[in-house]
């Protein structure tokens, strides 16, 4: 099978990283792919958001499998230009991403399938804004209603920021805080049938004990020792399913990677958000435990065959994964620094542990940050604390000038598992 992954972030190192490692595949492309996807993929150029120019590369590669990574171009319509040039696509069509793309449409899903989520008002006025603030009192949880690449949602005490954050946005949603700790569960359809992967828990804020700003994400790890077993079971019975269901009721029916980002409560399970693709950075921890060969699934998604599949399998290892991230980063980054250090991680810490690129980019010989978060480092074990001290040995190793990262990765849940 030739296959070709649209992006070229972490999260599409860590897809081509497991499809590299498939013996079903033949061929591996990523557009437009960065510095460590060129070591398992041919890189091609390509506007990820142009969904005619992503469905003739992948007719002019041959491409049997499709599979597209972020979220901006499925909200684009990329996924609908390749199936309509009739190549098989893992990622759920323009309408169906919605789900994502619009926090207010996903809301509307949530409460016609019956799916347990924070109450919430959706906002685009200041007099409406200050009616939601008040109605729901500190702390204030306020959503950006579109794409804001993990960005878009403040939480804080302070009524000031929360009106400045909702009152900068065109249409925002203002909901309940949610408390309890959360949850990231995956789960691949193909628009009718739900296979849910393991669950994960990543770590939103910039810096050590959950301070500081959000962020796209700076670390993750899996399993999660401390959940109920029967997590997976309840969100597939009370979210996943129920929300497929009614995608297709409505004549647009989700196939791809539907992700859960889940709070778990003092009275249940409720969602706080709905993704229409594989999440960063838990999608780096969650694909190194499957066993699994990734791109037969992938497929059968992509061609409503999922049903005819075995039970996934999956290792009992637990993997961790921390960011590296640039200067400033979650404002304005810097880029351009050089990366050392990578040679010796591939050299003595492989295979339990192994570095994803993010924003990276080739400068001639050298290796250059290129973007906020610049690198995933990412480990396995047979517990998180194994997992997690291979991880942070790797990561000592790498220099990047004025880089951060967070030290507490996993350590709570390591600590007590």
């Amino acid at each position: 099978m030739k296959v070709l992954v649209i992006g070229g972030g972490a999260r599409e190192h860590a897809l081509c990283r497991s499809l590299s490692l498939d013996p079903a595949v033949t061929a591996l492309y990523c557009a437009p792919g960065n510095a460590g996807i060129a070591e398992v993929a041919e890189l091609r150029p390509v506007d990820a958001l142009d969904g005619a120019a992503v469905s003739a590369l992948a007719m002019e590669l041959g491409a049997e499998l499709v599979v597209v990574g972020p979220e901006a171009p499925l909200v684009a319509g990329v996924a609908d230009a390749v199936r309509a040039a009739g190549v098989p696509v893992f990622g759920p069509s323009q309408e169906a991403a919605q789900l994502e793309g619009s926090k207010a449409f996903a809301k509307e899903v949530m409460a016609a399938a019956a799916v347990p989520t924070a109450r919430s008002y959706v906002c685009t006025t200041p007099e409406e804004v200050d009616g939601a603030l008040d109605a729901f009192g500190a702390p204030y949880v306020v959503k950006d209603d579109g794409l804001a690449a993990g960005k878009g949602v403040v939480v804080t005490g302070d009524l000031a920021a929360a009106a400045a954050h909702a009152n900068a946005c065109e249409r925002v949603v203002i909901e309940e805080f949610l408390d309890g700790p959360e949850v990231s569960l995956f789960a691949i359809t193909d628009g009718v049938t739900v296979v849910p992967l393991q669950p994960a828990q990543d770590f939103k804020r910039a810096l050590d004990g959950d301070e500081g700003p959000n962020t796209g994400g700076m670390g993750a790890y899996s399993p999660l020792p401390w959940a109920d077993p029967k997590l997976v079971d309840e969100v597939m019975e009370t979210v996943l399913q129920p929300t497929v269901d009614e995608m297709r009721r409505r004549g647009t029916p989700f196939s791809g990677l539907l992700y859960a980002g889940l709070a778990i409560t003092g009275r249940g399970v409720r969602v706080i958000e709905f993704n229409a693709r594989f999440g960063d950075p838990e999608t780096q921890v969650v694909l190194a435990r499957l066993r699994t060969p990734l791109a037969g699934v992938l497929l059968a998604a992509a061609t409503g065959t999922l049903d005819d599949l075995p039970p996934l399998r999956w290792s009992e290892d637990a993997a961790v994964t921390v960011v590296v991230a640039s200067h400033n980063y979650p404002g304005t980054p810097r880029t351009g620094d050089p990366i050392t250090g990578l040679d010796e991680i591939a050299a003595q810490d492989a295979p339990h542990a192994y570095v994803l690129h993010a924003g990276t980019r080739q400068d001639g010989g050298d290796v250059v940050s290129a973007g906020g978060r610049v690198l995933s480092v990412t480990a396995t074990g047979a517990d998180l604390t194994r997992a997690r001290d291979r991880a942070y040995a790797a990561l000592s190793r790498i220099a990047l000038d004025g880089s951060q990262h967070r030290t507490d990765i996993a350590a709570k849940a390591a600590a007590e598992a």
